[in-house]
């Protein structure tokens, strides 16, 4: 973890103009859900009820001219991680939460995105994206799976396309008993 710099003298707190200016720079750099510009311009203003004021304006005046959607930052975000990373549904709704979209909005948007998807296509995309090979023993196919829980695939697909594979049912039987095993330190 990289230490933070403390600056001789501390950086002052900003008016609504101010902070809306950080803003705009911030979305400039990257896209970035309400939630997440809300938590960054907290940082940047005094504590309290002024503090908050600020923000509040300085959100209307983002959402006003267009600067700040939660719905087009959403399917954005949805679209180019099924198309770039191919990731699939879970991965990107736990994405989406962890940015502070709101569920509904979750939901809509993954259902318009991911609603005519198959989702085992997807898969084999992933794994050819990252040039993940047949497994050839039991430590492989356990890798190959948690690659792909980690890619937000259910087990369904992943435990499909492993068969496909001609993985051994040992293999995939001892994929079964990973879940079962108390881990040991």
């Amino acid at each position: 973890m990289p230490f933070q710099r403390k600056s001789a003298k501390p950086r002052p707190f900003l008016n609504e103009a101010g902070l809306y200016d950080y803003a705009v720079k911030t979305l400039g750099r990257a896209m970035r859900s309400e939630a997440e510009l809300r938590r960054l311009m907290q940082r940047r203003v005094e504590p309290g009820e002024r503090g908050e004021a600020a923000i509040a304006a300085a959100l209307v005046r983002l959402r006003e001219h267009g600067y700040l959607d939660d719905a087009a930052f959403a399917e954005t975000y949805a679209r180019l991680r099924q198309e770039n990373e191919k990731f699939g549904v879970r991965r990107v709704r736990q994405d989406l939460q962890q940015k502070g979209v709101g569920s509904e909005l979750i939901a809509e948007t993954l259902e318009a995105r991911y609603g005519q998807t198959n989702e085992e296509a997807l898969a084999r995309e992933h794994l050819e994206r990252k040039r993940i090979r047949k497994p050839e023993n039991e430590k492989e196919t356990a890798r190959v799976m948690r690659r792909l829980v980690a890619a937000g695939f259910s087990t369904g697909v992943i435990y499909k396309i492993l068969r496909q594979w001609d993985v051994s049912d040992e293999a995939l039987a001892a994929l079964d008993n990973l879940d079962e095993e108390p881990h040991q330190e």
